[in-house]
């Protein structure tokens, strides 16, 4: 009887461990080919609004039908974490802009970040430097980041490369997208640059209410508006500058620049919680400077700056018009906004016309069925 169990016991064992090879190693799709699959480039045409500048297609990464959809399928599969439970649309959601709602956004094993996520919306017009701090150049360069970061999808590339070799889609994606020949050519680097393609893609649609005034559609926009307007862009002697054009710049509002906003009081240079653009580029007369962002969809991005201190635009306001607090580094224009409630209301009237519904439920944007 004894040895009716000791064997049962083994064989239990030895098939254990045959399903552990068979997993790991007998379905793997290393060194495949792939030149039985199609491979014929069809250039992507991204339309954009007419006041837009040219959206930058890079040569070595030019945009196309099925870079994008890979791009769109790996941003939203949650493959790329190291428990398979969040995805890069886990902190962008186009319901929240492109953003997550959240003040600081949550990596795998419920770790925080220090930042708040930003919108992706027009992240292809983003020209100098993306990343709060502007520590990356290129979106190329950014979707790299987020799968190795420990807070956030806390994966490893190599990984990550492994199971996109062995997947049962994805090196006919790849093969699509770059042609490829081989599932061994399938590279982080080929995965970021399909990334790239799908954020750039994500474009405004041209078809906010303040796009169709500007294209001089026969809209009559209310008097409060007209007032937001006209106080956001200095544009009217009789009312009092809001100053907001000069960093938030018509038609991307932002200026692509970073600026200390006086969020908080600091006696000197080393006194940042978050250094900011100077943590990044080790000039101490940038530290507590972050990037303008786009002011297209503030409606659904909240909370606001970097740290997501600010839960309402109502809060925001009341913080520039206060002149913020002081900094060495504070931005000047701070000093000189003076409005009254009646005016602070104006203005976010006005940015109430920034919403561009169609493009946030634009189906191309959502996640692959």
């Amino acid at each position: 009887m004894k040895t009716y169990i000791i064997a049962a016991v083994l064989l239990g064992l030895l098939i254990s461990c045959n399903d552990d090879v068979a997993v790991s190693g007998g379905s793997s799709n290393s060194g495949m080919s792939l030149t039985d699959l199609p491979y014929n480039p069809e250039r992507y045409e991204v339309v954009t609004p007419a006041s837009y500048p040219e959206l930058e297609n890079p040569a070595d990464n030019p945009l196309t039908v099925d870079g994008v959809e890979l791009g769109r399928h790996l941003f939203y599969d949650p493959l790329l974490s190291v428990d398979s439970t969040m995805a890069c649309a886990s902190c962008h959601l186009a319901s929240g802009g492109f953003t997550d709602n959240v003040a600081v956004s949550t990596g795998v094993g419920g770790l925080t970040t220090q930042r708040s996520s930003m919108s992706l919306v027009d992240v292809g017009f983003h020209l100098n430097g993306l990343f709060w701090d502007g520590r990356v150049q290129s979106l190329e360069e950014q979707a790299l980041l987020p799968i190795e970061d420990e807070i956030e999808l806390h994966h490893s590339w190599p990984e990550v490369v492994e199971d996109l070799q062995n997947h049962a889609e994805y090196p006919a994606r790849f093969r699509a997208a770059f042609g490829i020949e081989n599932t061994d050519e399938i590279t982080r680097e080929l995965a970021a640059k399909a990334i790239a393609q799908f954020e750039r893609s994500i474009v405004s649609s041209g078809q906010s209410l303040y796009d169709r005034i500007r294209a001089g559609q026969a809209i009559a926009p209310s008097e409060e508006v007209l007032m937001g307007l006209r106080i956001f862009f200095d544009d009217d002697p009789n009312l009092p500058d809001g100053q907001c054009f000069h960093c938030h710049v018509d038609p991307l509002f932002t200026d692509n620049l970073y600026r200390n906003n006086g969020l908080d009081s600091v006696p000197d240079f080393s006194g940042f919680k978050d250094l900011g653009l100077g943590g990044f580029t080790g000039e101490q007369v940038e530290n507590g400077r972050f990037r303008t962002p786009t002011l297209r969809n503030i409606e659904f991005t909240a909370p606001y700056m970097h740290d997501g201190r600010f839960e309402t635009l109502e809060e925001v306001m009341d913080h520039y018009v206060s002149g913020g607090k002081p900094s060495i580094n504070k931005d000047p224009l701070l000093d000189s906004i003076q409005l009254n409630e009646e005016q602070k209301a104006a203005v976010i009237a006005f940015l109430m016309t920034l919403s561009d519904t169609t493009a946030l439920n634009d189906p191309r944007y959502a996640k692959p069925e």
